[in-house]
């Protein structure tokens, strides 16, 4: 199993895994909203626990009406409301283990739209079940759980 937690300190890994998406995206020209940052955030946690069954953010995601969202990451981007992040930033030295899980991630998710990353999360467990009985449009503060993610998407891996 693959171990993270030497590379990036758990409470500056939020920070830095944001960092490198947000330049990485940058150099391949994908534009990055704050909406499809919390997108990718999401599902390079939710693959890490269903591939290494271990987290990648200590922080727990809430299920908000457009989907998926750190709120560490959301209050720090979140001026630019549906505007690509511009802020220059600098792709922070992760390990070279953790970079290529992360170029993965892009790989698979980063060309897709913000609102078609939403709709997929809208379509899987994790986040249906952590709304309950919430309409979709309405707001929620509800948490998504960590084990709902990593048996949903460890499913997805054992049937390729």
């Amino acid at each position: 199993m693959v171990v993270f937690a030497k590379a990036v300190a758990a409470d500056k890994r939020p920070f830095d895994v944001a960092d490198y998406l947000i330049a990485e995206c940058r150099e391949r020209g994908e534009i990055l909203t704050n909406l499809k940052l919390q997108k990718l955030l999401y599902y390079a946690d939710a693959w890490n626990l269903a591939l290494r069954d271990e987290p990648l953010f200590d922080e727990e995601f809430k299920a908000w009406v457009h989907g998926p969202v750190l709120l560490s990451q959301y209050h720090r981007f979140k001026d630019y409301r549906w505007h690509p992040i511009t802020e220059e930033i600098e792709k922070p030295a992760i390990g070279d283990v953790l970079a290529g899980f992360l170029d993965e991630i892009i790989e698979v998710f980063g060309s897709e739209t913000a609102v078609s990353l939403e709709l997929m999360t809208h379509r899987e467990a994790p986040w249906i079940e952590a709304r309950g009985d919430t309409p979709p449009t309405e707001p929620s503060t509800a948490t998504i759980s960590k084990e709902t993610m990593k048996h949903f998407y460890r499913g997805f891996a054992a049937n390729g």
